[in-house]
């Protein structure tokens, strides 16, 4: 009994040894072959950043693989060995590129695609799917399920140095994409004059603070500001000096404005402005020291020092019943009337008990 223990032992050491001395030979081979593909892997994807790859694999020999094929390349690895840990490392740093190996402990390859697919508020993820099984049947189940491309194992080092440098452009390019929308959807809301927001701008951010106000009970008042006479300036002096004259004015708006408010133009000469947590007896002093500002300052044109004045209306709501906003922009704006029937150069205030 003891001799057969022993033979079974030896056995067991020898293959020990036979796996460790081909798992080594398999990462010599694939160093080698990694290190002599063409440069033209670099030159062709040469990256503006360093990419997050993820690897999904319960094997350690193939995460070991990947490993030495991308270790010198311009990434950041991770690593994961079941589905479940690649999904808290999704969570955790939402990665560019996941290569994932098809049959996993917890759940499939494919299954994990879909996951990520269908959190939609990620930026874009490409996925590529490593099986032995490349029958037509199950590379199209795969592509189904959400992988952008597939690499069959055992795979080639410069098989997955290219296919990676596919899925390295398409990152780009979404992520060129994402910077032209944001820059596109910062436009939309952006009058180009000023670089004030602008009317649908103020609208979406009102919305959000008149529930809060709601909510919680703290007063929120709608300023509409108009540069009197400002037809007169323009007929006088130009559209430049009209231009010169609302920029002025803005600049002005923008530095009073505090940054828990919003200030931006409606068009032509019409600002406006909403401010909370305000109390009903500052209001009309806090707008009077900004107009009595810019009424102070000297704008020479044609060889002239001229002064420009402003009026302002002004409305407001406190406690849990709060109004639309329009119907705010409305009362303001009628309250802005009486001012420039008053005379110019004043406020008046409509305030939410009245």
């Amino acid at each position: 009994m003891a001799y057969w223990l022993n033979r079974f032992r030896q056995v067991v050491v020898f293959s020990l040894l036979l796996l460790s001395w081909v798992v080594d030979s398999q990462i010599r081979e694939t160093q080698r072959r990694a290190a002599a593909e063409p440069l033209r892997h670099n030159c062709m994807n040469a990256p503006g950043s360093i990419y997050d790859v993820l690897v999904v694999d319960d094997s350690p020999v193939y995460r070991k693989l990947v490993e030495q094929v991308l270790e010198s390349q311009p990434f950041s690895l991770h690593f994961a060995r079941n589905g479940k840990e690649a999904l808290q490392a999704i969570e955790e740093f939402s990665p560019s590129i996941v290569v994932t190996d098809w049959m996993m402990p917890d759940f499939s390859g494919p299954e994990l695609c879909q996951r990520i697919r269908a959190d939609q508020s990620r930026p874009y993820t490409y996925i590529i799917l490593m099986t032995s099984n490349t029958e037509k049947g199950n590379v199209v189940k795969g592509l189904q399920a959400g992988a952008d491309d597939y690499l069959a194992k055992p795979f080639d080092p410069g098989e997955m140095l290219a296919r990676i440098g596919v899925g390295r452009r398409i990152i780009d390019l979404n992520r060129e994409l994402a910077a032209k929308s944001m820059k596109l959807e910062e436009a939309a809301r952006t009058d180009p004059l000023t670089g004030l927001p602008n009317r649908r701008a103020i609208e979406e951010w009102a919305f959000k603070q008149l529930r809060g106000a709601a909510r919680h009970g703290f007063s929120l008042w709608v300023v509409v500001a108009d540069i009197d006479s400002f037809k007169t300036i323009n007929d006088s002096f130009g559209h430049h000096a009209g231009d010169i004259v609302i920029k002025t004015f803005a600049d002005y708006l923008k530095r009073c404005t505090r940054s828990s408010d919003i200030c931006g133009r409606l068009g032509g000469d019409e600002f406006l402005l909403v401010m909370t947590h305000v109390e009903a007896g500052h209001i009309e002093t806090t707008v009077n020291r900004f107009r009595e500002q810019f009424a102070a300052l000297s704008f020479p044109f044609q060889g002239q020092s001229v002064h420009v004045t402003s009026s302002f209306g002004i409305t407001g709501c406190s406690g849990k019943e709060t109004p639309e906003f329009g119907e705010l922009v409305r009362k303001a704006d009628q309250m802005l009337y009486e001012a420039k029937r008053g005379g110019r150069n004043t406020v008046r205030v409509c305030y939410p008990q009245e």
